[in-house]
């Protein structure tokens, strides 16, 4: 396999005021936040807008709003970062940002309804307009995980699979005249995966957009059942990327392993500079992969009440953008990917079983716990480059041959 050098970024947290920042940017705080994460090495920053602060209104978008993307894509240029803007918060480690117009009395769906549909297009396209001149916009992500408004979601906001489909080509379609440079994408977390019956799906993750993106998580039962350093803990990331490969058409299609993070309700703060090793060197062992993009900058600050322990200390930095020993040795890893890695060449596939439609006939299997998960995971502790194909690939020869798969492993799944 050739040289390949993948882009290293970090998920934006702001040291002051979290994503609340982006009700007032303050452009010395956000610029200070900038210089120390491009000290770590950094090429790009994901930066995460309110959606209720972008659109307040259905048929609202504030001008200002607009402005202070466009502000924030400046002083990124101005510590050599490009940016990548995520438009539609959406959701937002635990909390829900979902404009008045679409809850309460209103009783609206984000996926279903039409006039919601056409107002979040339209915020893709202002959003978009807002940035594409800028010579460090990288693209955009339609929103963060926005497959968590569907259950178990207390408000959740139903949709078929076919609906969700209207609904993401909708907004992924949506920019005027687009540069062939920027992409645009989507991103959910795992349930897309790993849960049965949930409206989202495989496919949708890795055909549709212009790349793939993977939210790994242990503490989604990996951790819980195998411990958190252990292989199938520090291998989740690489896991997820050779999983999200087996659904698509073009198997050179790129996969930006978009969050990944080391979270303490599993790690010890020890621990999680071990895991950041690991977890980075296994999934740069994976072929076209675009990008890891670590969550995330900088812890939460203590005085911001009800977030989830874990949220306090998943930074790279702390609030006042001291380098943490976990910050440090990303900063290393990145030095040492930026002299070239080597993928490893995949010629053994696990086969997942799915139907006529590319749907696995259990998601369940795919996750901690299942069969098919535990088989390649098992087989990679054995040293075998083991990727993952669908069951209609494998009974396509050409398709195979596509993928440089010669070996299958099949698991019977109940």
């Amino acid at each position: 396999m050739t040289t390949t050098v993948p882009r290293f970024g970090v998920n934006y947290t702001p040291s002051k005021d979290w994503m609340f920042q982006w009700m007032a940017v303050e452009p010395d705080a956000v610029r200070a936040d900038f210089e120390a994460i491009a000290g770590l090495g950094a090429d790009h920053v994901r930066v995460f807008p309110l959606w209720p602060v972008l659109q307040p209104n259905r048929t609202l978008i504030r001008q200002r709003a607009l402005d202070d993307i466009a502000l924030v894509a400046d002083l990124a240029a101005e510590s050599g970062l490009d940016i990548a803007v995520d438009v539609i918060q959406g959701h937002m480690s635990g909390f829900d940002f979902v404009p008045a117009w679409l809850v309460n009395w209103h009783n609206g769906n984000m996926f279903t309804d039409r006039p919601a549909v056409e107002a979040q297009a339209a915020l893709v396209a202002a959003v978009y307009d807002a940035v594409r001149d800028k010579p460090n916009f990288l693209g955009l992500t339609l929103g963060n995980e926005l497959n968590q408004f569907q259950l178990p979601n207390p408000a959740a906001m139903p949709a078929t699979t076919a609906q969700v489909s209207h609904w993401l080509t909708s907004l992924l379609d949506a920019p005027r005249d687009r540069d062939p440079r920027h992409v645009v994408t989507h991103s959910e977390n795992d349930h897309l995966w790993y849960r049965d019956e949930h409206p989202f799906v495989p496919t949708h993750a890795s055909r549709l957009g212009d790349m793939t993106t993977v939210h790994s998580w242990i503490f989604n039962g990996t951790a819980a059942r195998y411990g958190a350093l252990s292989p199938q803990s520090v291998r989740h990331a690489e896991w997820m990327i050779e999983l999200s490969k087996a659904f698509a058409t073009d198997p050179g299609r790129q996969v930006w392993l978009q969050e990944v993070g080391a979270p303490s309700m599993n790690l010890a703060e020890a621990e999680m500079p071990e895991f950041c090793t690991r977890t980075v060197e296994a999934a740069l062992t994976t072929t076209d992969l675009f990008a890891i993009t670590w969550w995330c900058s900088h812890d939460v600050s203590r005085s911001l009440g009800d977030y989830k322990d874990l949220e306090y200390s998943l930074g790279l930095l702390d609030t006042e953008n001291r380098v943490k020993p976990l910050g440090r040795r990303f900063a290393e890893l990145v030095a040492e990917a930026r002299t070239g890695v080597r993928p490893v060449a995949r010629t053994v596939g696990v086969v997942v079983d799915v139907d006529e439609d590319d749907l696995p006939v259990s998601r369940a299997a795919l996750g901690p716990g299942g069969g098919v998960f535990e088989r390649w995971h098992a087989l990679r502790e054995e040293g075998v480059d083991v990727a993952v194909v669908t069951s209609a690939v494998a009974a396509s020869p050409a398709a195979l041959e596509a993928r440089g798969i010669r070996v299958l492993d099949r698991v019977a799944v109940s």
